[in-house]
């Protein structure tokens, strides 16, 4: 069976590494399932969504010059409703109730770069306390 780009066909698992899944297709050849085409949600280990000797039903993305085959698991799914974060659905408000912030404005440079001066500057005054009981010697004044 020739295998082309958009062919849909089954194969086996047969490795599995941290950036996707080999897959062994009809006829000996062998292509990858990358990482990012396993599902459609987020995958941190590929190990949680396949396993070796897996039967598997995926789609033929690319072949290159060199005969390297991209795969495509997720293309196969029904796509799922993603929603979107809490944080940035549209709230239900009336049309007088003003919009808040999400979240507090960051402090602009100005507001920082005066901060760290402040601090900067009592922490060298408290520096300059501690060293300056030290000078001097044991308490006899210089002669002139």
């Amino acid at each position: 069976m020739s295998i082309e780009v958009g062919a849909i066909v089954e194969g086996t698992v047969t490795g599995i590494t941290n950036f996707g899944a080999f897959i062994e297709l009809p006829g000996g050849k062998v292509g990858l399932v990358h990482i990012s085409e396993v599902a459609d949600v987020y995958v941190r280990d590929v190990k949680d969504f396949l396993k070796e000797r897996d039967k598997v039903q995926v789609k033929v993305l690319s072949i290159d010059a060199n005969g390297k085959i991209g795969l495509s698991i997720k293309q196969l799914q029904p796509p799922s409703e993603v929603r979107k974060p809490p944080a940035f659905e549209p709230r239900r408000s009336g049309p007088m109730e003003p919009r808040r912030p999400l979240r507090p404005a960051a402090p602009s440079f100005e507001d920082r770069l005066s901060k760290f001066l402040k601090d900067s500057d009592e922490r060298l005054t408290d520096l300059k306390k501690a060293t300056d009981g030290k000078r001097g010697g044991r308490g006899s004044r210089r002669s002139d």
